[in-house]
Parts: structure tokens; sequence; C-alpha cells
């Protein structure tokens, strides 16, 4: 088994490269989200520990760069006090805010891909027709951030512990709530949470991968009617 740097440096040193930077990027604003949401619910946890920053060790720490470096994925962590947001449901709000920032990236990286596809074909403009290595490094780019955007929102919306989805469905059902605070419950959450991690993610890139694709014909098809990409050598 070759490191995932390795595989996806013989794939394209370039897609290794927007591999890098959207997994950081994407954590970091992602935790940011919370943080800025937290502030709102009156919580000023995020300032007091530090943690409202760019910087993307503060938020992955030593444990999520080492997952990154020899996994190629990684996670982030915001710290917040519920006991001080303000509103009876401000844990799912903070909670929502990093999927939602995903979501959010997702589609700029989306509508960016469908308008840079037709444009640096020269399908506007004819006089434009940028060399192949800079249409195919910018498709790249703007395909990782959508597709890896949509993995990572999907992924943290599932309702397992201790993913962003269960801290929004506890906040609206006790009986969930109470149900993952059951410290018989640790050892099932512990085992699905792994099982999830590893068998969920082929699944998740796939369909993220596919709709991206979908939708991206589908508003060609709207902006730029009888497009029809150049073949690249």
């Amino acid at each position: 088994m070759r490191w995932w740097v390795q595989e996806i440096w013989e794939l394209s040193p370039v897609l290794l490269g927007c591999w890098v930077f959207w997994i950081i990027g994407s954590i970091t604003l992602h935790e940011l989200a919370h943080g800025w949401a937290a502030l709102r619910q009156g919580d000023g946890t995020p300032v007091e520990t530090g943690h409202m920053t760019l910087n993307p060790v503060v938020h992955m720490g030593k444990m999520g760069l080492i997952m990154f470096a020899v996994a190629g994925i990684a996670f982030g962590m915001m710290p917040v006090d519920p006991s001080r947001f303000r509103s009876r449901h401000g844990d799912a709000s903070v909670a929502a805010a990093g999927p939602a920032v995903n979501l959010v990236l997702a589609v700029m990286s989306f509508v960016c891909l469908c308008v840079w596809v037709p444009a640096a074909d020269g399908f506007w403009i004819a006089s434009w027709d940028v060399p192949s290595h800079v249409y195919k490094n910018f498709q790249i780019f703007f395909l990782t951030g959508a597709v890896l955007n949509l993995v990572l929102m999907a992924f943290n919306l599932l309702p397992v512990p201790p993913l962003d989805g269960s801290r929004i469905l506890a906040s609206f059902f006790p009986s969930y709530r109470a149900l993952i605070s059951d410290v018989r419950a640790q050892g099932p959450i512990l085992v699905a949470f792994i099982l999830i991690f590893i068998f969920g993610g082929d699944f998740l890139f796939a369909r993220a991968f596919a709709i991206v694709k979908d939708g991206q014909d589908a508003v060609l098809s709207l902006i730029a009617p009888g497009y029809v990409a150049l073949p690249r050598p």
C-alpha cells in the first residue's frame, strides 16, 4: 500500500497541490464558521482560546496534521461553550455553520468551473483560447474544490458523534441527545464513526463527483447552448 501523496502525484502534481490547498483551506474556514456562529450566540470561547485565526495549525492541531500526512484527510476543532449560547437551539446553529461554509465553497467552485470551461475554450470570446495546461490546471482546481467541499458538507452532517450532524439532531430531539450521551452508547458510536470514515469515503466522493459533473452538464446547456468541449492534449 503506497502513500497517498505518491498516488496523487503520479496522477497529477497539480491535483496534489489542489488537494492540499482545499483540505487545509476548507477545514480552516469550516472551523472559523463555527467560531463566528458561537460569537454571535454570545460565546466568547473561540476568541478567548485564540482560535479565531486563519492559521490552520491552530485548528487542525498535531493529531490533525499527522492524520493529514498519513491519510490525506484531516479534521479540525473549534472550542465552544454551549452553556453560553443565547438561543434555545444555539448549538444547532453553531454546528450547522461549518457545513454551510463547505456548501458555499462548493457552490462557488462549481460556478467557477461552469464559467471557466466554455470561457477558456473561447466559446464567448473566440479570440480567447487559453493554453491547454492552464485550462486543465484551473479545471482541476475548481473541480476539486466543488467535489471535496460537497463531501465535507455531507460527511459532517451525518448524525454520528462527534460530527456536526449529531449536535444539530440532538438540539431538536432530547431523546437522541440522551442516547448519544449515555456511557453505554460510546463504544457503538465510536465503531459506527470508524466504519463510516473508512467505508463511506468512496461512496461520498463518487456521489459528489457525479453530482458535480451532471450539474455542470445541465448548467452548460443553459449558459452555453451548443458548446462542445475542445479536445485538449
